[in-house]
């Protein structure tokens, strides 16, 4: 069996165990500090949204064009006023995109940016999007988004129970913010596939999350009838119970989705691919987080409030500091040998020795 794998037997069957649910105001503190971080990101710069949110529009010049990108930035920002981006295509090829232009405006922009690209105006192809069909789409994209939550707290309060489910939101909440905030930092153009890989990312937090919740609901039946575990303990076992198997399927996820950022994106300048594949990767590795670090100590946390959870960490830590009294009065007894003033065991009358005993108190027998 390999390193891990009998590194998960152990934690499985609970011979060692980190207490996760202990520290858990040391993960509450870090999760605070990157909340906050990505929060300021998102007020500072704000999110690059792309032009299927503002509107604008994107010209794709013919294959083997000998501009750089750097020129065709600048001859798109002269044309438009605006800031644009522009990526290399596998073809040669270059596909400028100008957002939050007016779109009455696109035939002026088109015939002064091929002029400037030495191009018939006629061999660069356009796509426009108008701001209304933007601002549609990211209505929608926030009804989406509003329906996913509501259906994942029904389902959790049904399935478990609300405190479950209100965990598992906070989770999901942080995930979504930590996400958001990184595209901002990073400058990421925010498109429609950004919003379908944040959904991707919630499905894969919620389902790591419901693997510990399902634990912790199978080991917890009939907790208030034994005085070995409180809840928290119990919850750190769930955790411990299925950490490996959390590290596997993470690590196994983030493998492709890593190629596909740091390799199609980055070292292949493929960079349509940036939008989808960032958010997969940041929001994988908050999900995994959460699951482990945030939704199931909150539950604890908000378990060991009933006053059924109380009475039993109470009888729990009593019965805990009466065992290690009765350790710590086994272990300071005195052991060797006897005092010199212990009475020997003997038979017979006290005070009287053994040895002057014998024969006395019986006939001698029969006189001549």
């Amino acid at each position: 069996m390999s390193k891990l794998g009998n590194l998960g037997a152990r934690l499985h069957r609970g011979e060692i165990s980190y207490d996760f649910v202990g520290k858990r105001k040391i993960w509450y503190g870090v999760s605070i500090l990157i909340t906050i971080t990505a929060i300021l990101g998102l007020s500072v710069r704000g999110l690059n949204m792309g032009i299927e949110f503002q509107g604008g529009a994107v010209f794709t010049t013919p294959t083997k064009m000998s501009t750089s990108v750097a020129k065709a930035e600048e001859y798109a920002k002269d044309a438009s006023g605006h800031d644009a981006i522009v990526q290399k295509l596998g073809n040669g090829s270059l596909r400028i995109q100008i957002a939050g232009i007016d779109t009455d405006k696109s035939d002026q922009i088109k015939d002064k940016l091929a002029k400037d690209l030495n191009l018939n105006p006629e061999k660069l192809a356009a796509d426009l999007v108008g701001p209304s069909w933007g601002e549609q789409i990211a209505n929608k994209a926030w009804e989406g988004l509003g329906i996913f939550m509501v259906l994942v707290v029904i389902y959790l309060a049904i399935a478990f129970e609300w405190r479950m489910a209100v965990a598992a939101l906070v989770a999901l909440i942080h995930d979504i913010t930590i996400t958001t905030g990184i595209y901002a930092l990073v400058g990421f153009e925010v498109t429609p596939g950004t919003v379908i890989g944040l959904l991707t990312i919630l499905g894969y937090s919620l389902y790591d999350t419901v693997v510990v919740f399902d634990s912790l609901k199978e080991q917890t039946k009939g907790i208030t009838k034994q005085t070995r575990f409180t809840y928290s303990d119990i919850a750190n076992q769930s955790i411990n119970g299925t950490l490996v198997r959390s590290i596997n399927t993470t690590v196994v996820a983030l493998l492709p989705v890593a190629g596909l950022l740091f390799i199609g994106g980055g070292f292949l300048g493929a960079g349509t691919l940036n939008d989808i594949s960032l958010s997969l990767f940041v929001g994988l590795a908050a999900g995994a987080y959460s699951s482990i670090f945030i939704a199931t100590p909150l539950v604890a946390d908000l378990k060991e409030r009933e006053p059924a959870m109380k009475a039993l960490r109470k009888r729990v830590l009593a019965k805990r500091a009466q065992a290690a009294a009765e350790e710590d009065r086994v272990e300071t007894r005195p052991t060797g040998d006897e005092p010199d003033d212990a009475a020997p065991a003997v038979v017979g009358p006290r005070n009287q020795p053994a040895s002057r005993s014998r024969g006395r108190g019986r006939p001698s027998g029969k006189r001549r």
